[in-house]
């Protein structure tokens, strides 16, 4: 079962893959092309982590060498607080070792992180080179891996340090998401229930008629493939229409408002991005409920899938809101002083608003403080 998406960005619109065993062919389908995505005999940096490179590292790396590719790593710790510059260094560092030239790639094969530091090292290394995403997490494949957003966190906050760097390919293997840990498949589903409430109707009601989400083992195939292409398609039509995120991408981060500050406030240490996403989404889910913006009925629908994949709906104990308060006028999406949230109207129907104040926040943060 294949299916291919196109993100179709003007400048630079690129495939996204989907396919059982695609690790086997990564190195047939970039040169698969009239103009091959990377001509064969180019030099490649696989950047991954040690578990993932241990899964996965040697399948890749025989792929792309079949073809000719001049193959070279660059192994990182795992974990959301190695994404920094010092981890870029690393990258750049392992490029300069391996002669990367401006014909040359870089490809990541892990997680959001891995995916997010790669891309960055990618744009900024001889002023940008190619970058193919090889997500191997659920959240990286629905989300980190499409639309071009790479970046490392600042010690004041989340994704601060970043560009704008679109890949060449996404190739995704469902298959690798047997061996991904329980905690971190139900964080890709904060991701996959994001694009339900933002943009896709058909995707919510098949998630609610799920038995299990919380679990890859309790996932059929059929529904892990309406989750993985609805929510790429979901990403792919937002990001072509909004490339930079000047309007319509904004709304990808319902969620990650309060998510980041969230993060930021525990230190990336506490809860990991897709369960902050699902605090942030509870939270947005409350703010707009107690404004009037959706029916409560709406907003139990969303917690009644939260609840069904098992992610957390409180803000961990002991986190300040005079803190998160505080994260939230330094997060990047602060236009002209006022933080941009994203709330519901409906189920796949959300308006950006920069009018909510400490007074609207408030509550809702006490409301949610865990105990």
């Amino acid at each position: 079962m294949k299916s291919t998406i196109t993100v179709d960005i003007p400048q630079n619109p690129y495939g996204i893959v989907i396919a059982p065993d695609s690790l086997d062919h990564l190195g047939a389908w970039l040169t698969d092309h009239q103009k091959p995505l990377v001509k064969p005999g180019q030099k490649l940096l696989v950047v991954s982590n040690p578990v993932i490179f241990r899964h996965y590292g040697d399948r890749l790396i025989q792929s792309l060498e079949t073809v000719g590719y001049q193959v070279s790593t660059c192994i990182l710790p795992a974990g959301e607080r190695y994404k920094t510059l010092r981890s870029i260094q690393k990258i750049h560092d392992a490029a300069y070792a391996a002669k990367l030239e401006r014909k040359s790639a870089m490809v990541a094969l892990g997680g959001g992180v891995i995916g997010d530091m790669t891309g960055f090292a990618a744009a900024t290394w001889l002023r940008g080179i190619g970058v193919v995403q090889v997500p191997t997490s659920l959240l990286a494949m629905v989300d980190a891996s499409i639309g071009g957003k790479t970046g490392v966190n600042h010690p004041q906050g989340k994704n601060l340090i970043g560009a704008f760097h679109q890949p060449r390919l996404v190739v995704i293997d469902p298959k690798v998401l047997s061996t991904l840990p329980a905690r971190e498949f139900r964080a890709g589903m904060a991701e996959v229930i994001k694009y339900g409430v933002i943009w896709d109707l058909e995707l919510f009601e098949a998630l609610e008629q799920a038995s299990r989400l919380d679990q890859y083992r309790y996932v059929g195939e059929n529904l892990l493939q309406t989750i993985l292409t609805h929510s790429c398609q979901a990403k792919a039509d937002v990001v072509a229409q909004d490339e930079k995120e000047s309007g319509l991408r904004a709304i990808l981060n319902y969620g990650h408002t309060i998510g980041h500050a969230v993060e930021s406030a525990t230190g990336y240490r506490i809860v990991n991005h897709g369960e902050a996403v699902a605090i942030g989404m509870t939270s947005a889910g409350k703010l707009a409920t107690a404004l009037n913006y959706w029916p409560q009925a709406a907003e139990e629908r969303q917690t009644a899938l939260i609840d069904k994949t098992k992610l957390p709906s409180e803000i961990p104990h002991n986190t300040e809101i005079e803190t998160l308060l505080s994260l939230l006028k330094g997060d990047k999406k602060v236009e002209d002083g006022r933080v941009r949230f994203i709330l519901p109207r409906a189920i796949a129907d959300v308006f950006i608003t920069d009018q909510m104040t400490d007074d609207d926040i408030r509550p809702v943060l006490a409301a949610m403080m865990g105990g």
